[in-house]
């Protein structure tokens, strides 16, 4: 069989292809970096941009955001550590709860033959189509009825198990042979037993490839959020950094260095997830 040869104009190309698309990537992540050391009022007339005046660059948008002292050396407290812990605790709390009732959802339509599956399966995908624009007002009804309204669990409860999850856990565990599953069961485990011990472990790559769109999710949430909560100090980042809108520019320096920072999570997520993503998401486009 021949070997073949690389092609190093093709190389080049998709090199340079790469590192335009990475420049056109980090072209907003800059802007907003370099927006965070300029003042309210410029950002109110120039908006994010690219111009780099060192003049006009200072540490005071930061100092206001850990000390809440401004510029003129007056004191303006503001929770914004409180909404950036109230999403730290949503994104752990759902995203965790999420992946598992998920997985566990999905090894049932993997794993298990019984009356109605393929038509439970087809719903899974309807819902997946429907925006949640149209649920809301339903959701909202059933959280109230439940008692569930200005609390986090309203917030958390209807996406705990999340239909595009499913569909992803069960492509997954298609892969999954059989035979791991009858030896777990010859050897003692419950049905229980088998899935913590067995296919948990297993299911590492995909875990690792949701939890960066799970906590995504959970972390820029807004609609739902804002719609449940109404105590400010239950406020998430996204629903905070709203509040601090208006036409005056007196917060811009506040929200964009506010948003900068709200983006390390994320970050952390994806950095610890990285090696696991790839693998994950090609993980059932191959039967074999």
């Amino acid at each position: 069989m021949k070997k073949k040869i690389p092609n190093p104009v093709g190389t080049v190309l998709m090199t340079l292809f790469f590192i335009i698309l990475s420049v056109l990537i980090l072209i907003p992540l800059y802007a907003l970096v370099l927006g965070t050391f300029k003042g309210g009022a410029e950002l109110f007339v120039s908006g994010l941009n690219l111009n780099l005046d060192f003049s006009k660059l200072h540490l005071n948008a930061w100092r206001y955001l850990f000390t809440g002292v401004m510029s003129n050396g007056e004191l303006n407290p503001h929770d914004y550590f409180i909404w950036y812990k109230n999403s730290l605790f949503v994104v752990a709390v759902q995203g965790s709860l999420t992946l598992l009732l998920s997985s566990m959802v999905a090894y049932g339509f993997a794993k298990y033959n019984f009356k109605g599956k393929n038509v439970l399966f087809m719903c899974v995908l309807l819902v997946m189509m429907v925006p949640l624009e149209i649920l809301m007002l339903p959701m909202y009804t059933q959280v109230n009825a439940m008692g569930l309204r200005n609390s986090y669990a309203g917030v958390m409860v209807p996406f705990l198990v999340s239909m595009s999850a499913v569909f992803f856990f069960r492509q997954f565990l298609t892969n999954v042979p059989y035979e791991m599953i009858d030896a777990a069961r010859v050897d003692g485990c419950t049905e229980y037993g088998t899935f913590f011990r067995i296919i948990m472990p297993v299911m590492k790559p995909a875990y690792a490839s949701m939890a960066v769109l799970t906590g995504m999710g959970a972390w820029n949430a807004l609609l739902w959020p804002m719609l449940v909560i109404s105590d400010m100090k239950k406020y998430t980042i996204p629903i905070g950094l709203n509040t601090l809108w208006s036409p005056y520019g007196n917060n811009y320096d506040l929200m964009i260095t506010g948003s900068c920072f709200a983006i390390i999570p994320l970050l952390l997520i994806y950095l610890f997830a990285q090696k696991f993503i790839v693998e994950g998401m090609t993980a059932g486009a191959v039967k074999g």
